[in-house]
């Protein structure tokens, strides 16, 4: 791992965690007449990606982790895999309903970082996007995009 790379890395997550906080508070609070609005979901990841990246940048500092003399060769085809399904995760989710994309997109950044493992990918996939949606809907009484009308 590079430590320059990291700080920078944690300092932009920061900033972009900075950001979802602040952009949630321009969505109204609440939407169809629901208990929990659309705010709260990008709040909580902003929180928590600004969280995440204030402990890796400490964690650049202590010098937790690296191995020094030794440079990686950092591998791009896994990130770009993941940026483009996050595209069309982000594209697609209205259309074609929350579970559905959600499963998809796990799976597919699943195999991304762990080749192979396609049961394992297809069973914790679906159940995280079928046990968020049913929490966020039933319980928290809120909303997200349901299933596509030709399903």
């Amino acid at each position: 791992m590079d430590i320059k790379f990291d700080r920078i890395a944690a300092v932009l997550f920061l900033v972009v965690g900075i950001l979802f906080c602040v952009g949630s508070k321009h969505i109204a609070s609440s939407a169809y007449g629901s208990v929990v609005g659309p705010d709260i979901f990008p709040f909580v990841l902003g929180i928590a990606l600004s969280l995440l990246s204030i402990r890796l940048f400490f964690e650049t500092v202590r010098g937790q982790g690296y191995k020094f003399g030794k440079k990686e060769k950092l591998d791009y085809k896994p990130f770009l895999i993941i940026f483009v399904a996050t595209l069309i995760y982000i594209l697609t989710l209205e259309t074609i309903g929350y579970v559905i994309t959600t499963f998809v997109f796990l799976f597919v950044c699943f195999q991304a970082m762990e080749r192979g493992k396609i049961i394992k990918s297809l069973i914790i996939s679906a159940c995280f996007s079928g046990i968020v949606y049913f929490l966020f809907v039933e319980v928290l009484k809120g909303t997200l995009p349901g299933w596509p009308v030709w399903f």
